[in-house]
């Protein structure tokens, strides 16, 4: 989220209006990398909890049964 901060920083103080047509570009595509990074880490976690995932799965050492 730096890179959203910097962006947002830079369109205060630019009146350029190409480059803020390019800042507010990447701007955008940061935020969209952002989300999408984190619904990866939701999915993987997901995937790291299910049962046949033994070899990261902490429940897998505990005691069965």
């Amino acid at each position: 989220m730096k890179a959203r901060t910097t962006y947002d920083n830079i369109l205060r103080i630019s009146d350029d209006p190409d480059v803020n047509d390019v800042i507010r570009f990447l701007r955008a595509r940061e935020i969209v990398h952002y989300q999408r990074f984190g619904e990866l880490l939701c999915r993987t976690q997901d995937r790291l909890n299910e049962k046949n995932f033994f070899a990261y799965n902490p429940a897998f050492d505990k005691k069965q049964g």
